[in-house]
Formats: C-alpha cells, structure tokens, sequence
C-alpha cells in the first residue's frame, strides 16, 4: 500500500520484527484532556505514513490509563481491519491502582497490570509488553518469570526492557534466554544532550542482539524551536508536573546552545526538531525513534528527519563541541516522555 512507500523499516535486533524508523507514543497527547477526535485523527495519519509503532503504558493519560483507553476506542471503531499491521507495544512498572501490590514487578503486579491494558486495549494481546523499571525489592527471576507467563498465555508476542542497567539487562536476559522467552528490545531515554546509553548500554544491547527504540528523542521539546528566544508560557490543559520540570531545566546557557545547534540544522536544511531526531537515528544501535504529537501536520514535520540521517564528521564534531563546551542541563530526573 502506499503508506508503506517512504517509510524506513529495520529489524528490531537479531527478532524478525521489524519496525518504522520513527514511532508514534502516547504519554504526553492521549488522556483525558484531549478529545478523542484529536486521538482519532493522529492515529490514523500516522498509520497512513506508514508508522506502524505504537507506545502506551498503563500509566500514560490522565487520569492513568486513560492514553490507553483513546487508543483502545480508536482501534475498535477506526483500525480494527488494520490490526495485523500494527505493533502495539504496552508497559507495567509504575503505580497503577492502590494497595501495596499495585506497583514494581512482583507477578502479581505484572499479570494484573497486562490484563488491565488489554481491557482498556480492548485486544486480546499486545505484540511488545515491556517491563518499565526494574524492582530492586522483587526477586528479578520472578519478574522474569511473570514475563514469561504472559508470553506463553498469549497476552504479549514479545517482551521488552525499559530502564534497566546494562549489568541488571544482561542478568534479565539470561533469565530469559533460559525460559525461551522473545525478549527483544530496549527503551532507554537518548538524545543530543543526554547521552548515558552510549557508555555502556549500547554495547550491552548489541552484543545481545536486542532493538533499541529511544524515547525523548527531541529532549521533551528542548530540541526543537520551542525555547530558542526563552521559555514560553505553558499550553492549555499541560501538565503541570511536566512543564515545570522541562521549564526550569531551560536556563541562559542552553538557550544560547539550542540557538548554536540550530544554525547547524539550518545549514543541513532542517529545524532542530528534525535535526535531533536524525541524529538519534545515525546511531546504527538505535531502531526507532519514539516521538510525541498531537497533531498529524507535526508528524509531517518530524518524518522529513529521514530524508537526511546522515552526517559529516566536522558536523558531528561541532554538535559535541556545542553540548560538551559548558554545563548543559542532563536532569535525568525529568519526568518520563515519549516527545
């Protein structure tokens, strides 16, 4: 079909699947303070450009669940024929109901926590079900365990990791190497200014033939041209836990080197936007970029990365050298995004 023409496609590790360069997550854009019109509308145009990656989490909205609920609504009554096309990938690890079992990985938590999203999903299973974080208090064999589970019951076709060091990845791999259990991907937060996965997580994911789908490619919106002449005052029905955590991370120093890595984009012909994301995209690790939008012209906007993931080492030399020349904000405390 001709939404498959321009899109990239690569496998996710050494796993048959393969997914678009650039995926479509729900953290920010799909609760409760969006109409389900907007839902319907994005989803749809990025199905027809060809992005068949879906990211949600059963805490992503507000109220939680809620992106999950959109989306669900949006499957049964707009792509239901499409299914097949798709690969939905959902997440568990954070706090989700009440109680003292409604939170980490105990398998409890992680049965209870599938079976919820396929509810407001409403499939009968997700094709990636990554585990959110590591629980430093549950045995990681009985994570593993209830990961395995919901393979074989059919709730998940594949498992992924998200948050995990690469010593804890390796460690989760073997455990699940060993029940024969398709763990095939990483999400870790990537991008010009925060830069950890590249020390040790990369390799690690390498050397074990997993994908690695990066989240917060464009930085939360640092790295587009949202605060290149200052922070602007926050959007309509934001949420206020995001905004003020990305907004005080915007100080004088990274106005003035938001600004330097935007000219660079300029004379590549694209905006920083597109820049940002192209340039998590070179990375011969990385399978697909996860992105935030509200809007179907914003995906147009970001899919013209791909027209040039390509850079010259003078290029890449001078991005470093803008990053690297004062203290620039790498708050790994912001709060978690797929923009």
């Amino acid at each position: 079909m001709p939404r498959y023409d321009k899109m990239s496609y690569q496998r996710c590790g050494i796993s048959g699947l393969r997914l678009p360069r650039i995926s479509l997550g729900f953290w920010h854009n799909w609760g409760g303070n969006n109409t389900y019109d907007q839902a319907r509308d994005l989803a749809c145009a990025a199905l027809d450009r060809g992005i068949t990656h879906f990211d949600l989490a059963n805490t992503y909205g507000a109220p939680p669940g809620s992106a999950e609920d959109n989306f669900g609504r949006v499957l049964q009554q707009e792509l239901n024929g499409a299914r097949d096309e798709m690969v939905i990938a959902v997440k568990g690890g954070h706090k989700i109901w009440e109680g003292p079992d409604g939170d980490w990985g105990s398998r409890k938590y992680i049965v209870s926590s599938i079976d919820q999203s396929l509810v407001r999903l409403r499939i009968p299973y997700v094709d990636i079900f990554y585990h959110h974080r590591p629980d430093n208090e549950t045995p990681l064999e009985e994570t593993m365990g209830a990961l395995d589970f919901i393979v074989r019951s059919g709730r998940a076709l594949y498992i992924g990791l998200s948050g995990y060091s690469p010593e804890l990845t390796r460690e989760a791999i073997k455990i699940l190497d060993d029940l024969g259990t398709p763990c095939i991907v990483h999400q870790p937060r990537y991008n010009m200014l925060e830069r950890h996965p590249e020390k040790q997580l990369f390799k690690t994911v390498h050397d074990l033939g997993l994908g690695c789908v990066v989240y917060s490619p464009m930085a939360q919106g640092r790295l587009t041209d949202k605060y290149l002449n200052g922070v602007p005052p926050p959007p309509p029905n934001a949420n206020p836990r995001y905004i003020t955590k990305v907004q005080q991370s915007v100080n004088d120093d990274l106005i003035y080197r938001l600004n330097k890595l935007n000219g660079i984009a300029q004379s590549r012909g694209q905006t920083l936007s597109q820049m940002a994301v192209s340039w998590t995209l070179r990375n011969p690790v990385v399978t697909s970029a996860l992105i935030g939008a509200s809007r179907a012209w914003q995906l147009n906007d970001v899919l013209r990365s791909l027209d040039n993931i390509d850079f010259a080492s003078d290029e890449l030399q001078a991005i470093d050298d803008i990053v690297n020349a004062a203290e620039v904000s790498h708050d790994h405390n912001l709060p978690e995004t797929d923009e």
